[in-house]
């Protein structure tokens, strides 16, 4: 009995520590600067009221017009997600991420809405404006996605912002999703980021060589 005892306070103490503070704020803003968490970003306003809200980043050495065709190209049955692709895809989600970009995903307009597999909810395109701020909005409102590319020594920013509504449930069920849900999410993500990085960056044109 003591042992279990001791195994159950354990395993509490784990997820204190896993969920505390410090755990939760670098779950929700890995890679990104205080500055870049506190700061505005166009389409915050599509969510005001949020009860969760991620900022995370990724310093890309290319810039925001090389970066930018990746993201537009991005979602089911399109360019993918960059992330893990079979675990999107455990879910029936069809992602599978382009190496290059794919001229027929490049037109993406405002009013566009992006299905998330074959039965989840549509994602309409709110702000398209190249090649600084893309951002979407789930069709029930409770989920806006937001993607900021800022200009930073001579590449870019990328700068992915989660704002959702919580749905509503008991504390504890809610505690139990949260706790699930951003350290999954960081980690999805943190792959996605890091796969748009890769990507820009090394699609960039060779330099012309100039004659002597």
């Amino acid at each position: 009995m003591n042992l279990i005892i001791k195994g159950l306070t354990g395993a509490a103490l784990l997820a204190a520590v896993a969920y505390g503070p410090a755990a939760r704020r670098w779950y929700l803003t890995f890679g990104a600067t205080p500055e870049e968490v506190d700061a505005a970003m166009p389409g915050d306003e599509l969510l005001a009221g949020a009860e969760l809200v991620s900022t995370r980043a990724v310093t890309i050495d290319a810039p925001p017009a090389a970066v930018w065709p990746w993201l537009v190209q991005m979602g089911s049955n399109r360019g993918g997600a960059y992330t893990y692709d079979w675990i999107e895809n455990l879910f029936g989600l069809e992602m599978h991420s382009a190496e290059r970009i794919l001229p027929q995903f490049q037109q993406l307009a405002v009013g566009d809405v992006l299905p998330l597999g074959a039965d989840g909810p549509g994602m309409r395109v709110e702000i398209c404006d190249r090649p600084r701020t893309l951002a979407f909005r789930s069709a029930d409102g409770t989920w806006v996605w937001i993607f900021g590319l800022y200009p930073h020594r001579g590449g870019t920013r990328l700068v992915s912002r989660n704002r959702i509504a919580v749905p509503k449930a008991s504390p504890g069920r809610r505690l139990v999703s949260r706790m699930v849900l951003e350290p999954g999410s960081l980690i999805m993500e943190r792959k996605m980021l890091n796969g748009i990085r890769d990507r820009a960056e090394s699609y960039l044109p060779e330099p012309e060589l100039v004659p002597a």
